[in-house]
Protein backbone atom coordinates (compact mmCIF):
# COMPACT_ATOMS: atom_id res chain seq x y z
CA UNK A 1 0.00 0.00 0.00
CA UNK A 2 1.27 3.30 -0.99
CA UNK A 3 0.84 6.87 1.05
CA UNK A 4 2.47 9.13 2.64
CA UNK A 5 4.54 9.60 6.15
CA UNK A 6 4.10 12.93 8.63
CA UNK A 7 6.82 13.21 11.36
CA UNK A 8 6.35 15.65 13.97
CA UNK A 9 8.67 17.69 15.41
CA UNK A 10 7.61 18.75 18.55
CA UNK A 11 9.91 21.52 19.46
CA UNK A 12 10.16 25.49 18.64
CA UNK A 13 11.90 28.84 19.92
CA UNK A 14 9.06 30.53 21.12
CA UNK A 15 5.16 30.10 21.98
CA UNK A 16 3.27 31.46 19.26
CA UNK A 17 0.13 33.15 20.94
CA UNK A 18 -2.18 31.93 18.80
CA UNK A 19 -1.07 28.30 18.60
CA UNK A 20 -2.25 25.10 20.23
CA UNK A 21 -0.30 22.46 17.90
CA UNK A 22 1.80 19.99 20.97
CA UNK A 23 5.29 21.08 20.80
CA UNK A 24 7.96 22.49 23.66
CA UNK A 25 10.20 25.15 23.94
CA UNK A 26 13.03 23.10 25.67
CA UNK A 27 15.55 21.44 23.08
CA UNK A 28 16.99 19.49 25.94
CA UNK A 29 15.59 16.11 24.29
CA UNK A 30 16.38 16.43 20.61
CA UNK A 31 18.44 13.39 20.37
CA UNK A 32 16.36 11.33 22.33
CA UNK A 33 13.44 12.42 20.66
CA UNK A 34 15.24 11.58 17.32
CA UNK A 35 16.21 8.36 18.48
CA UNK A 36 12.36 7.83 19.08
CA UNK A 37 11.06 8.79 16.25
CA UNK A 38 13.44 6.23 14.09
CA UNK A 39 12.36 3.42 16.46
CA UNK A 40 8.56 4.24 15.48
CA UNK A 41 9.03 3.92 12.08
CA UNK A 42 10.81 0.55 12.26
CA UNK A 43 7.70 -0.36 14.03
CA UNK A 44 5.32 1.15 12.02
CA UNK A 45 7.14 -0.91 8.27
CA UNK A 46 4.98 -3.29 7.80
CA UNK A 47 2.15 -0.58 7.44
CA UNK A 48 2.44 0.88 4.12
CA UNK A 49 5.24 -0.29 1.68
CA UNK A 50 5.34 2.73 -0.59
CA UNK A 51 6.19 6.30 0.50
CA UNK A 52 5.00 8.62 -1.98
CA UNK A 53 5.44 11.93 0.13
CA UNK A 54 7.07 12.82 3.35
CA UNK A 55 6.43 16.08 4.88
CA UNK A 56 8.22 17.14 8.60
CA UNK A 57 5.87 19.59 10.37
CA UNK A 58 5.11 20.62 14.25
CA UNK A 59 6.50 22.79 16.06
CA UNK A 60 9.52 23.73 14.01
CA UNK A 61 11.52 21.14 12.33
CA UNK A 62 13.94 23.36 10.96
CA UNK A 63 15.61 23.71 14.63
CA UNK A 64 16.68 20.05 14.17
CA UNK A 65 19.90 19.91 13.36
CA UNK A 66 21.54 18.22 10.22
CA UNK A 67 22.57 14.66 11.71
CA UNK A 68 19.26 13.80 13.14
CA UNK A 69 17.53 14.88 9.76
CA UNK A 70 20.16 11.92 8.23
CA UNK A 71 19.50 9.56 10.53
CA UNK A 72 15.88 9.98 10.02
CA UNK A 73 15.79 10.11 6.34
CA UNK A 74 18.34 6.68 6.86
CA UNK A 75 15.69 5.07 8.65
CA UNK A 76 13.25 5.93 6.17
CA UNK A 77 15.38 4.46 3.48
CA UNK A 78 16.07 1.17 5.11
CA UNK A 79 11.88 0.65 6.13
CA UNK A 80 10.67 1.79 3.05
CA UNK A 81 10.75 2.07 -0.83
CA UNK A 82 10.30 6.09 -1.65
CA UNK A 83 9.53 7.26 -5.09
CA UNK A 84 11.85 8.55 -7.23
CA UNK A 85 9.48 12.11 -7.06
CA UNK A 86 8.16 11.91 -3.79
CA UNK A 87 7.31 15.30 -2.44
CA UNK A 88 9.16 15.74 0.87
CA UNK A 89 8.54 18.70 2.85
CA UNK A 90 10.34 20.12 5.88
CA UNK A 91 8.76 23.34 7.74
CA UNK A 92 10.84 26.26 8.57
CA UNK A 93 10.88 29.47 9.96
CA UNK A 94 12.18 32.25 8.67
CA UNK A 95 14.58 32.51 11.70
CA UNK A 96 16.12 29.63 10.79
CA UNK A 97 16.66 29.58 7.11
CA UNK A 98 20.35 31.41 7.50
CA UNK A 99 23.30 30.86 4.90
CA UNK A 100 24.28 28.07 7.27
CA UNK A 101 20.62 25.86 7.60
CA UNK A 102 20.16 26.73 3.82
CA UNK A 103 22.95 24.79 2.79
CA UNK A 104 22.61 21.92 5.15
CA UNK A 105 19.39 21.38 4.02
CA UNK A 106 20.48 20.90 0.28
CA UNK A 107 22.54 18.20 1.54
CA UNK A 108 19.48 16.21 2.16
CA UNK A 109 16.74 14.68 0.18
CA UNK A 110 14.27 17.21 0.66
CA UNK A 111 12.38 19.05 -2.01
CA UNK A 112 9.80 21.61 -0.61
CA UNK A 113 10.42 24.05 2.34
CA UNK A 114 7.34 25.30 3.72
CA UNK A 115 7.94 28.42 5.17
CA UNK A 116 6.20 30.36 8.56
CA UNK A 117 5.90 33.98 7.17
CA UNK A 118 2.53 34.40 8.85
CA UNK A 119 2.90 38.08 7.88
CA UNK A 120 5.43 40.75 6.40
CA UNK A 121 5.03 43.59 9.33
CA UNK A 122 7.45 43.85 11.82
CA UNK A 123 4.53 45.01 14.29
CA UNK A 124 2.02 41.59 13.19
CA UNK A 125 4.91 39.18 13.87
CA UNK A 126 5.76 41.22 17.07
CA UNK A 127 2.01 40.80 18.48
CA UNK A 128 1.83 37.20 17.37
CA UNK A 129 5.13 36.42 19.27
CA UNK A 130 6.71 35.23 16.25
CA UNK A 131 10.51 34.38 16.44
CA UNK A 132 11.48 36.04 13.38
CA UNK A 133 11.42 39.72 11.63
CA UNK A 134 10.14 41.11 8.52
CA UNK A 135 13.24 40.95 6.94
CA UNK A 136 13.83 37.96 7.70
CA UNK A 137 10.92 37.10 6.15
CA UNK A 138 11.50 38.59 3.10
CA UNK A 139 15.26 37.73 2.90
CA UNK A 140 14.59 33.66 3.87
CA UNK A 141 12.63 33.43 0.55
CA UNK A 142 15.44 34.86 -1.88
CA UNK A 143 17.90 33.25 -0.02
CA UNK A 144 16.29 30.02 -0.69
CA UNK A 145 15.12 30.40 -3.90
CA UNK A 146 18.38 31.35 -4.66
CA UNK A 147 20.18 28.01 -3.11
CA UNK A 148 18.34 26.31 -5.61
CA UNK A 149 14.57 25.50 -3.35
CA UNK A 150 12.17 26.55 -6.01
CA UNK A 151 8.84 24.52 -4.85
CA UNK A 152 8.08 26.54 -1.56
CA UNK A 153 5.27 27.36 -0.21
CA UNK A 154 4.66 30.41 2.63
CA UNK A 155 1.98 30.58 4.99
CA UNK A 156 0.18 33.90 5.93
CA UNK A 157 -2.56 34.45 8.34
CA UNK A 158 -5.40 37.10 7.99
CA UNK A 159 -8.20 38.35 10.12
CA UNK A 160 -6.99 39.51 13.30
CA UNK A 161 -6.77 43.03 14.76
CA UNK A 162 -3.77 44.93 13.67
CA UNK A 163 -4.52 43.57 9.79
CA UNK A 164 -6.12 46.48 8.31
CA UNK A 165 -7.31 45.50 4.43
CA UNK A 166 -4.81 47.73 3.19
CA UNK A 167 -1.80 45.84 4.94
CA UNK A 168 -3.21 42.52 3.78
CA UNK A 169 -3.19 43.31 -0.23
CA UNK A 170 0.72 44.16 0.59
CA UNK A 171 1.24 41.21 2.10
CA UNK A 172 -0.65 39.00 -0.33
CA UNK A 173 0.93 41.30 -3.21
CA UNK A 174 4.78 40.58 -1.41
CA UNK A 175 3.83 36.67 -1.40
CA UNK A 176 2.95 37.18 -5.18
CA UNK A 177 5.89 39.59 -6.48
CA UNK A 178 8.58 36.89 -4.62
CA UNK A 179 7.17 34.30 -6.87
CA UNK A 180 6.62 31.68 -4.14
CA UNK A 181 4.32 28.66 -6.56
CA UNK A 182 2.08 27.83 -3.26
CA UNK A 183 0.30 30.01 -0.37
CA UNK A 184 -1.40 28.62 2.63
CA UNK A 185 -3.46 31.42 4.39
CA UNK A 186 -5.44 31.10 7.59
CA UNK A 187 -8.32 32.79 9.12
CA UNK A 188 -6.81 33.14 12.66
CA UNK A 189 -8.90 31.50 15.26
CA UNK A 190 -8.68 31.34 18.74
CA UNK A 191 -8.03 28.00 20.58
CA UNK A 192 -8.61 27.32 24.56
CA UNK A 193 -5.37 26.94 26.45
CA UNK A 194 -3.39 29.84 24.30
CA UNK A 195 -2.04 32.81 25.26
CA UNK A 196 -4.35 34.86 22.78
CA UNK A 197 -7.33 33.03 24.10
CA UNK A 198 -6.45 34.32 27.95
CA UNK A 199 -5.51 38.05 27.10
CA UNK A 200 -9.39 37.47 25.26
CA UNK A 201 -10.59 36.45 28.24
CA UNK A 202 -9.07 39.22 30.71
CA UNK A 203 -9.89 41.38 28.39
CA UNK A 204 -6.69 42.58 27.24
CA UNK A 205 -7.34 41.82 23.71
CA UNK A 206 -10.00 42.79 21.36
CA UNK A 207 -11.36 39.37 19.66
CA UNK A 208 -11.35 37.99 16.24
CA UNK A 209 -13.93 39.85 14.16
CA UNK A 210 -15.80 37.39 11.68
CA UNK A 211 -16.45 40.01 9.03
CA UNK A 212 -13.12 41.36 8.94
CA UNK A 213 -11.65 37.22 8.40
CA UNK A 214 -14.78 37.13 5.73
CA UNK A 215 -13.96 39.84 3.57
CA UNK A 216 -9.89 39.06 4.19
CA UNK A 217 -11.15 35.95 2.69
CA UNK A 218 -12.49 37.24 -0.26
CA UNK A 219 -9.97 39.77 -1.11
CA UNK A 220 -7.38 36.85 -1.14
CA UNK A 221 -8.92 34.36 -3.14
CA UNK A 222 -10.02 37.27 -5.59
CA UNK A 223 -5.74 38.61 -5.51
CA UNK A 224 -4.56 35.03 -6.55
CA UNK A 225 -6.85 33.86 -8.78
CA UNK A 226 -6.01 36.67 -10.85
CA UNK A 227 -2.65 36.36 -10.24
CA UNK A 228 -2.69 32.53 -11.54
CA UNK A 229 -3.49 30.79 -8.30
CA UNK A 230 -5.79 27.78 -8.46
CA UNK A 231 -8.05 28.01 -5.30
CA UNK A 232 -7.66 24.18 -4.48
CA UNK A 233 -8.37 23.67 -0.87
CA UNK A 234 -10.15 26.43 1.06
CA UNK A 235 -7.02 27.35 2.91
CA UNK A 236 -4.83 26.17 -0.01
CA UNK A 237 -3.88 28.43 -3.34
CA UNK A 238 -1.27 26.65 -5.85
CA UNK A 239 0.24 27.39 -9.51
CA UNK A 240 -0.97 24.77 -11.98
CA UNK A 241 1.85 21.50 -11.13
CA UNK A 242 2.23 23.44 -7.97
CA UNK A 243 -0.25 22.06 -5.59
CA UNK A 244 0.72 20.25 -2.04
CA UNK A 245 1.09 16.41 -3.32
CA UNK A 246 0.96 15.54 0.87
CA UNK A 247 -1.95 17.56 1.85
CA UNK A 248 -4.15 17.09 -0.92
CA UNK A 249 -3.58 13.06 -0.24
CA UNK A 250 -5.02 14.01 3.01
CA UNK A 251 -8.25 15.93 1.64
CA UNK A 252 -8.59 12.47 -0.46
CA UNK A 253 -8.49 9.89 1.84
CA UNK A 254 -5.11 8.48 1.04
CA UNK A 255 -3.51 6.74 4.15
CA UNK A 256 -0.62 7.64 5.80
CA UNK A 257 1.60 7.29 8.86
CA UNK A 258 2.00 10.01 11.94
CA UNK A 259 5.32 9.74 13.17
CA UNK A 260 5.93 11.88 16.83
CA UNK A 261 4.47 12.79 19.38
CA UNK A 262 0.58 14.09 18.84
CA UNK A 263 1.00 12.31 15.07
CA UNK A 264 -1.96 10.98 13.67
CA UNK A 265 -2.49 7.92 11.12
CA UNK A 266 -4.67 6.69 8.59
CA UNK A 267 -5.15 3.52 6.72
CA UNK A 268 -8.08 3.74 5.25
CA UNK A 269 -9.91 1.51 8.01
CA UNK A 270 -8.29 2.83 11.21
CA UNK A 271 -6.86 6.09 12.47
CA UNK A 272 -4.18 6.29 14.79
CA UNK A 273 -3.40 8.85 17.67
CA UNK A 274 -0.12 9.06 19.26
CA UNK A 275 0.17 10.32 22.94
CA UNK A 276 0.48 14.06 22.97
CA UNK A 277 3.04 13.97 25.46
CA UNK A 278 6.45 14.21 24.69
CA UNK A 279 8.06 12.13 28.46
CA UNK A 280 5.47 9.84 27.61
CA UNK A 281 6.04 8.90 24.02
CA UNK A 282 10.06 8.84 24.89
CA UNK A 283 9.58 6.44 27.48
CA UNK A 284 7.38 4.34 25.21
CA UNK A 285 9.26 4.51 22.55
CA UNK A 286 12.27 3.27 24.79
CA UNK A 287 10.83 0.29 25.29
CA UNK A 288 10.25 -0.34 21.94
CA UNK A 289 6.32 0.04 22.05
CA UNK A 290 3.94 2.47 20.02
CA UNK A 291 2.50 5.15 21.92
CA UNK A 292 -0.45 5.35 20.59
CA UNK A 293 -4.25 4.88 20.52
CA UNK A 294 -6.39 3.28 17.42
CA UNK A 295 -9.95 4.28 16.48
CA UNK A 296 -11.58 2.08 13.86
CA UNK A 297 -13.71 4.10 11.77
CA UNK A 298 -17.36 3.08 11.68
CA UNK A 299 -19.44 3.76 8.23
CA UNK A 300 -20.56 6.69 9.78
CA UNK A 301 -17.09 7.68 10.28
CA UNK A 302 -15.91 7.22 6.91
CA UNK A 303 -18.97 9.31 5.33
CA UNK A 304 -18.22 11.99 7.44
CA UNK A 305 -14.82 12.25 6.91
CA UNK A 306 -15.38 11.99 2.89
CA UNK A 307 -17.78 15.09 3.34
CA UNK A 308 -15.54 16.75 5.45
CA UNK A 309 -12.58 16.55 3.05
CA UNK A 310 -13.90 16.47 0.00
CA UNK A 311 -16.41 19.87 -0.10
CA UNK A 312 -13.10 21.69 1.03
CA UNK A 313 -11.21 21.31 -2.21
CA UNK A 314 -12.04 21.87 -6.03
CA UNK A 315 -12.66 18.47 -6.80
CA UNK A 316 -15.82 18.76 -4.38
CA UNK A 317 -18.29 15.98 -3.43
CA UNK A 318 -18.68 13.32 -5.85
CA UNK A 319 -21.96 11.66 -5.44
CA UNK A 320 -21.58 8.75 -7.46
CA UNK A 321 -18.68 7.98 -4.95
CA UNK A 322 -21.35 8.45 -2.29
CA UNK A 323 -23.18 6.10 -4.18
CA UNK A 324 -20.81 3.46 -4.25
CA UNK A 325 -19.43 3.73 -0.94
CA UNK A 326 -22.76 4.54 1.06
CA UNK A 327 -25.59 3.18 -1.13
CA UNK A 328 -28.33 5.14 -2.88
CA UNK A 329 -30.11 6.61 -0.16
CA UNK A 330 -27.59 8.18 1.15
CA UNK A 331 -26.93 10.19 -2.48
CA UNK A 332 -30.86 11.10 -2.06
CA UNK A 333 -30.31 12.41 1.69
CA UNK A 334 -27.54 14.73 0.72
CA UNK A 335 -29.09 16.30 -2.62
CA UNK A 336 -31.64 17.06 -0.05
CA UNK A 337 -29.91 18.64 2.58
CA UNK A 338 -27.51 20.41 -0.03
CA UNK A 339 -30.92 21.70 -2.36
CA UNK A 340 -31.25 25.12 0.59
CA UNK A 341 -27.16 25.91 0.28
CA UNK A 342 -27.79 25.45 -3.63
CA UNK A 343 -30.73 27.70 -3.63
CA UNK A 344 -28.68 30.52 -1.82
CA UNK A 345 -25.66 30.78 -4.03
CA UNK A 346 -23.39 28.82 -1.52
CA UNK A 347 -22.87 25.78 -3.68
CA UNK A 348 -23.96 24.29 -6.69
CA UNK A 349 -23.87 20.55 -8.45
CA UNK A 350 -22.39 19.88 -11.83
CA UNK A 351 -21.57 16.53 -13.69
CA UNK A 352 -22.94 14.83 -10.23
CA UNK A 353 -20.33 17.08 -8.40
CA UNK A 354 -21.26 19.03 -4.91
CA UNK A 355 -18.74 22.38 -4.93
CA UNK A 356 -18.86 25.20 -2.58
CA UNK A 357 -19.28 28.88 -4.16
CA UNK A 358 -16.61 31.21 -2.63
CA UNK A 359 -19.58 32.66 -0.32
CA UNK A 360 -20.05 28.94 0.69
CA UNK A 361 -16.92 28.74 1.29
CA UNK A 362 -17.13 30.68 4.14
CA UNK A 363 -19.37 28.95 6.01
CA UNK A 364 -18.18 25.39 5.38
CA UNK A 365 -17.75 24.08 8.35
CA UNK A 366 -21.56 24.90 9.12
CA UNK A 367 -22.68 23.44 5.71
CA UNK A 368 -20.65 20.42 6.07
CA UNK A 369 -21.91 19.70 9.58
CA UNK A 370 -25.14 19.60 8.03
CA UNK A 371 -24.25 17.09 5.67
CA UNK A 372 -22.81 14.68 8.37
CA UNK A 373 -24.51 11.62 9.03
CA UNK A 374 -26.06 11.03 12.46
CA UNK A 375 -28.14 7.79 11.63
CA UNK A 376 -26.45 5.09 9.79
Amino acid sequence: MAGGIYIHVPFCKKACNYCDFHFSTSLKYVEEMTEAICIEIWLKKDRISQIDSIYFGGGTPSLLPLSAFEKIFDTISQCFTVSENAEITIETNPDDLNAKKISELRKLPVNRLSIGIQSFFEEDLLWMNRAHTSEEALSCVKRSQDAGFENLTIDLIYGFPLLTDEKWLKNIQTATDLKTPHISAYSLTVEEGTALSNAINKGKQSGMNDEQSAAQFLILSEKLTKAGFEHYEISNYGVPGKFAVHNTNYWKGMPYLGIGPSAHGFDGENRYVNVANNAKYLSALGSKKLAETIEKLSEIDKFNEYMMTSLRTMWGTDLNKIERNFGVASTAEIRKKIGPYIDNGMAFIDKNTIFLTDQGKLFADGITAELFKENY
